[in-house]
């Protein structure tokens, strides 16, 4: 606007000065606003020249007709008749010239009283002509500020909308936009109030509308999205080949249907402002929102406004974030750009857009655990173009290593090496900079790599800020709030999936951080806050898989500091297991909704004893001095196909990892129930029928 201003001003001071240097020698001059001096004021056409009477002041204007007088002759020189120190005057007889136009030009020869009354008549003084010329230049000043003023706003609204575009195209995600846009759009109080949007609280407002019909619930989460599930992320989205489905997040299912990666379409949820007047009841959803504090004995919640919201119950479930190294952390703007801390949705979309451009030669995961393995190999079998490489950079000896008994670690590192990841073991990242729009790593060990893509996978933490100002426990150990079996905080209070540590009579306190748990610990909570009192006893599971010929399944305490006892069958082309995945299906085959599915009986089979089949492999890991002790024949150890890895703390089972076994979950999940010996195993392996397709 300034900038316009001072464009404004320098015209109108160009124009007063044009006219000043055009007409100072009174030259001829036509407009096109000329008036014959007549009462009806007709205008007339350019190049006309104007009445000597219209040059005359009004008090000298004369409707007589006065005849052309002939031109006087040339004064003569001042010597010959005035006196010394005198100047000759012209004669007071003599016909004074006036101007042609009063408001523009006078003749050569105007006398200075006249041009003077001249001037005064083009300033105004009589308010007819001068009030014309000064609206006249009026309208053009105004004009030129409109115009200026439009200019500036459209550079402006066009530079804002570049810039907006820029960060769209650049960093591949809108900010987020609170909706509703104003706090005072809640309603006052609500019966059921849900803190995030994750799938805990989805499978808690499920459970709480099955248990009450007409439950009026809120859910208020800091992400921008609705509730959607994430193990896609790294999995079944990766396994499309479909692009024009992939972009609309929408993936094969274990089954071979499709859905989308939100649990429930928007129309799904009732508008906030509905909720209160609801009579059957409704969930809506507050995206972009906050809670910053838990006023637990007056049942409030203060949003980050400190707006206030009135509850009878409340479920807290904000879930985990993902964890990031110090160098990307104190890394330059322009280097986080091309560094991706991988969790949401949001990651996903911009992780596509980014490798998929030519500069993407070098695609770098950091961390060896299941994101980033599973990303690697994601990566790996999806390139985008010729010569695009996927490193996985880990601190650990083999990727999964703290999962997977050393003798499997290793060779699920061969099998990714396989899929097309280069696999650099022990390193970690010591320092990060931007070097020819490249990022350069330098690692620990003194070597250097150039990624033009980071993706970061070394783990989440819990959301507990809630904590400190709500007045609420956390465990010093495994992070998280510390819950009861009930999964109840505080009277009134529960908390469910990644952020509850909660007791299990069974393995003692936990934190799990998994699909499976949150579905399950979401959905009892939400039936104890319906009138329920029921305790957190199920064991939950998860999987992974790492392309077509490996996938996995896990129930319990999984850690390979524990003592393991592995049996395995000999490798057999499983060609269902391995089309599922060709398909786009997880090879897990897991239904993501985690629906409760009953436990048969465990009952004895007619089979041949594991250890007495010479098609099976018994591998015991011990975790004394002589850890990762092999009893089997060495050529039998890359030999991995199929299998079951117990897991064992004071020689009970705790732990059961099905290696290409699926449909076998529920007898892993009475073996932890029924705490198997370690005596037992060799009897028990039997039941997951490992020789069978």
């Amino acid at each position: 606007m300034l900038n316009c201003s001072r464009i404004v001003g320098q015209l109108t001071r160009i124009t007063r000065h044009g006219l000043h240097d055009r007409f100072a020698n009174c030259l001829d001059t036509t407009t096109n606003h000329l008036r014959y001096s007549t009462k009806n004021k007709k205008p007339r056409a350019a190049g006309t020249t104007a009445k000597v009477e219209e040059c005359l002041p009004p008090k000298t204007k004369s409707n007589k007709r006065v005849p052309p007088l002939p031109q006087p002759p040339p004064p003569p020189p001042i010597h010959s008749t005035a006196p010394a120190g005198q100047e000759l005057k012209p004669p007071e007889s003599r016909f004074r010239p006036s101007c042609e136009e009063p408001t523009y030009s006078c003749p050569p020869n105007c006398p200075p009283d006249i041009r003077e009354q001249c001037h005064k008549s083009s300033s105004g003084e009589d308010g007819s002509s001068g009030e014309s010329v000064f609206n006249y230049w009026k309208q053009i000043v105004a004009a030129l500020v409109v115009a200026g003023v439009s200019t500036v706003a459209y550079i402006e609204l066009f530079e804002k909308d570049e810039k907006s575009k820029k960060v769209v195209k650049d960093l591949g995600r809108q900010p987020i936009v609170p909706r509703p846009e104003e706090s005072d759009a809640f309603p006052k109080e609500v019966p059921y109030l849900l803190i995030g949007g994750g799938t805990a609280a989805f499978s808690a407002f499920r459970a709480i509308k099955a248990g009450d019909p007409t439950a009026k619930v809120l859910v208020i989460t800091n992400e921008g999205d609705l509730p959607y599930m994430r193990p896609p992320l790294s999995k079944e989205l990766w396994y499309n080949r479909d692009e024009e489905l992939a972009s609309k997040l929408i993936f094969k299912q274990w089954n071979g249907t499709k859905r989308s990666l939100f649990y429930e379409p928007a129309e799904f949820y009732l508008p906030i402002g509905e909720l209160e007047n609801s009579e059957k009841g409704g969930v809506s959803v507050a995206t972009g929102w906050t809670v910053k504090k838990i006023d637990v004995p007056n049942k409030t919640v203060y949003l980050q406004d400190n707006h206030p919201i009135k509850f009878d119950k409340c479920l807290i479930a904000t879930g985990a974030s993902p964890k990031n190294i110090i160098p990307f952390e104190k890394a330059e703007e322009k280097a986080k750009e091309k560094i991706i801390v991988f969790r949401t949705k949001e990651d996903y979309l911009e992780l596509v857009r980014n490798i998929k451009k030519p500069s993407c030669k070098n695609i770098v995961i950091v961390g060896g655990g299941f994101l980033g393995s599973e990303l690697s190999t994601s990566l790996a079998r999806n390139r985008m173009f010729e010569g695009q490489q996927v490193y996985q950079l880990y601190k650990e000896k083999n990727i999964l290593a703290q999962v997977l008994p050393e003798y499997l670690s290793e060779w699920t590192t061969k099998h990714s090496q396989k899929e097309g990841v280069n696999c650099v073991p022990n390193v970690e990242v010591h320092d990060c900079r931007l070097k020819n729009d490249r990022l350069e790593l330098t690692l620990n060990n003194g070597k250097t790599i150039l990624a033009d893509q980071v993706v970061v996978a070394v783990g989440v933490k819990a959301n507990t800020e809630l904590a400190k100002s709500s007045n609420l426990e956390t465990d010093p150990v495994q992070d998280g709030f510390l819950v009861n079996a009930e999964l109840e905080a505080r009277s009134n209070v529960w908390v469910a999936g990644d952020v509850a540590c909660f007791y299990d009579v069974q393995l003692g306190r936990r934190r799990i951080e998994h699909h499976d748990h949150a579905v399950i610990s979401g959905r009892l909570a939400g039936e104890n806050m319906t009138g329920s009192h029921k305790p957190y006893t199920h064991q939950s599971m998860f999987w992974s898989d790492l392309g077509p010929e490996v996938g996995f399944e896990a129930i319990g305490i999984i850690n390979s500091s524990l003592e393991t006892v592995g049996v395995f069958a000999k490798s057999s082309e499983n060609e269902s297991d391995k089309k599922a995945v060709e398909d786009g299906q997880s090879s897990s085959g897991k239904k993501l909704e985690g629906k409760d599915v009953s436990d048969p009986k465990l009952e004895p089979e007619e089979k041949k004893s594991t250890s007495d089949n010479p098609e099976a492999n018994l591998i015991s890991n011990k975790s004394s001095e002589n850890s990762e002790k092999k009893v089997v024949p060495d050529e039998a150890v890359d030999d991995y196909a199929k299998g079951v890895i117990f897991y064992v703390r004071d020689k009970i089972v705790v732990g059961i990892v099905l290696w290409n076994i699926f449909n076998r979950m529920s007898v892993a999940r009475q073996i932890l129930a029924r705490g198997t010996t370690y005596d037992e195993i060799n009897e028990v392996a039997k039941l997951f029928e490992i020789h069978e397709d």
